[in-house]
């Protein structure tokens, strides 16, 4: 049984602290040493530059951690490999590991669409438009009467179209989720829950979820305790509901996993670090069929790249 993680943030943590080493740093929840011991064959590795970065310094802080992503965890990893697509994936052999980079806020490109291309051209196969605040590109879930797409952030989204990248809602307030339904192309949500079981703004309402689903999408649920139980601890229980909620609104094949490691201190108790994941897969067994688990922990995300 094989997993793909649709989000984790070491490459922040890794930007924040250089001494960080991605071989066996205990700090990382991802790290090579937790991979080895893993079933995760595909990891998305998040580019999220800090707020308090300085605005003009966020594309330079952008291409550090891509640096990093090259030198620090392809390169110096035999192990570890590049995937961009459903075919760099199915070459994957045993014991490799692929990695894929997204970008998690536009907020390093500023208004500048020439940046976007070029982390594009950099290896970048997923964009979200925000973070939890407004950029030039939308608004985030936490930006008081948020509005929905800039006319800056259309443009972006017509080059995400126009490559077949994913556009990321996992952190867009409603009005631009729902721009980003009527004009994009290849939706995603890398990491959130569900609103009706949780009520918090980075979860998806029921409306937003089936419009997932029509789209032929996919939804990965993250192990953040706030968003599962809206407390500090959740259980696989937590988890579980979630994902039979999506499955009840007709997403069994359009659910998966979106971990946020080492994006929060608060996550499922039994999965706190990705050498964990056997916890979570001995579980669902108990209660789903094989070729639904294959679903839920690799190929709903797989199927849906958009090459």
């Amino acid at each position: 049984m094989t997993i793909f993680d649709a989000h984790c943030d070491v490459l922040c943590k890794m930007l924040m602290n250089p001494k960080i080493n991605f071989q066996n740093d205990a700090s990382l929840q991802v790290n090579m040493h937790e991979l080895k011991h893993s079933p995760i064959k595909v990891q998305c590795f998040a580019i999220y530059v800090p707020e308090a970065v300085h605005p003009e310094l966020k594309f330079i802080a952008a291409l550090r951690m891509i640096e990093m992503f090259y030198e620090r965890i392809i390169h110096d990893n035999p192990h570890m490999k590049l995937v961009k697509s459903k075919a760099d994936i199915q070459k994957l052999k045993e014991g490799e590991v692929g990695a894929l980079l997204t970008l998690e806020g536009c907020d390093a490109i500023c208004k500048d669409i020439v940046k976007l291309q070029t982390l594009l051209r950099l290896g970048v196969t997923s964009v979200g438009l925000t973070w939890n605040y407004r950029n030039c590109a939308a608004d985030g879930v936490l930006e008081e009467n948020a509005g929905g797409l800039s006319q800056f952030g259309r443009q972006v989204l017509a080059v995400l179209n126009e490559r077949n990248v994913w556009c990321d809602v996992s952190h867009l307030a409603e009005k631009g989720f729902w721009d980003v339904m009527e004009y994009g192309q290849f939706p995603v949500a890398s990491h959130s829950n569900c609103y009706a079981l949780c009520q918090h703004p980075r979860n998806l309402k029921d409306d937003q979820i089936k419009a997932l689903i029509q789209k032929d999408s996919v939804i990965g649920l993250t192990f953040v305790a706030d968003f599962l139980s809206g407390a500090t601890t959740a259980t696989i229980d937590d988890l579980l509901r979630h994902l039979d909620y999506i499955c009840s609104l007709g997403g069994e094949h359009h659910v998966g996993f979106g971990s946020d490691f080492d994006g929060t201190e608060h996550i499922v108790t039994g999965i706190e670090r990705a050498s964990k994941y056997d916890y979570l897969i001995n579980v669902l067994s108990k209660y789903y069929s094989q070729t639904q688990l294959e679903q839920f922990l690799f190929q709903n995300f797989v199927s849906r790249m958009p090459i």
